[in-house]
């Protein structure tokens, strides 16, 4: 990886949505970032547990990350759609783990290289200190090859 991306990759935990919101990232290799939110008074709603859109918020961008870096300059990949299901209340530390197999990576860019575009879907779950499912979410990505003249 180049250390133009590595600085980016540590940047962008001080996004001013994810800072305000108390979001910290860590790369764990190329195709896995975990994330983790501690409770504070910023991102706790009027009921005591977390706010929602901070449980969004720190699921947004990883996956559309994970994937432009797995398959190069030569694809677009944008977010396209989200769902977020609220299973139980998230109290305390909160954390999710994204991650993409090599063999998806490779199946996607077939797919992307064969068609005009791919839509594929990813999901994960935020978990609480005890490895509780407090959230879910599913990611819709739009991946395609850029168009060379």
């Amino acid at each position: 990886m180049n250390t133009r991306r590595r600085i980016l990759e540590k940047l962008v935990t001080l996004y001013p949505p994810l800072l305000g919101a108390g979001i910290r990232s860590q790369n764990i290799d190329e195709r896995t970032i975990r994330v983790q939110l501690k409770m504070t008074p910023l991102n706790r709603n009027l009921v005591g547990v977390h706010f929602g859109g901070s449980l969004y918020a720190m699921c947004d961008p990883w996956f559309m990350l994970i994937l432009m870096r797995a398959l190069g300059k030569d694809y677009i990949v944008w977010d396209k759609a989200a769902t977020i299901q609220f299973l139980k209340p998230g109290l305390g530390t909160v954390s999710a783990t994204f991650h993409i197999p090599q063999e998806r990576v490779e199946e996607i860019r077939a797919q992307a290289n064969s068609q005009y575009k791919v839509e594929p879907t990813f999901t994960v779950d935020v978990l609480n200190e005890q490895g509780e499912a407090v959230a879910r979410v599913e990611k819709l990505l739009y991946v395609r090859r850029k168009i060379t003249k």
